[in-house]
C-alpha cells in the first residue's frame, strides 16, 4: 500500500497519508492534521525533553492524544528521514549562532559575574 495519496478535494494539494492525522503540505513536509505543527517539530519536543505522549499532550493541549501518537508513529516508520531533517536543523541553528557571535547580553552578565564564563550556552 503506497505511504500517501493526493487528496483531490483540497484546494492546496495536500497529500493524506496512512496516518490518521498525519498530512504532507504542499512544501513535502509532514504536519499534524489540522494544524500547522511540523511532525519534526514534535519529535524534537519529546528527544529534547524525554516527554512521553502524555506530556506532550499537556504542553500542547491543542493537540489530541490521537493526533500524538499518529506523529510518533509515522516519526517511527520515516526515521531516517526525519533524523536527517532534525541533523540540518541543528547544523542550521549552530552556523547561525557562530554567525551572529557573541551575544551582548551574555558578556555584559559574564562582565558582572551573574553569567559563568565557561556556559554551555552562550545566548
Amino acid at each position: 500500500m503506497p505511504d500517501s495519496a493526493i487528496n483531490e478535494d483540497m484546494s492546496t494539494q495536500e497529500l493524506i497519508t496512512i496516518y490518521e492525522h498525519v498530512q504532507i503540505d504542499a512544501g513535502g513536509v509532514p504536519i499534524i492534521a489540522g494544524t500547522n505543527m511540523k511532525v519534526v517539530e514534535l519529535v524534537m519536543a519529546q528527544l529534547a525533553h524525554g516527554w512521553s505522549p502524555e506530556e506532550l499532550h499537556f504542553q500542547h493541549p491543542y493537540l489530541s492524544l490521537g493526533q500524538i501518537h499518529s506523529a510518533l508513529a509515522y516519526y517511527w516508520d520515516h526515521k531516517e528521514e526525519l533524523d536527517a531533517d532534525i541533523e540540518r536543523r541543528r547544523q542550521y541553528a549552530e552556523k547561525t549562532r557562530r554567525e551572529a557571535g557573541p551575544s551582548p547580553l551574555a558578556n555584559k552578565l559574564r562582565d558582572q559575574g551573574l553569567l559563568a564564563r565557561t556556559a554551555i550556552w552562550e545566548f
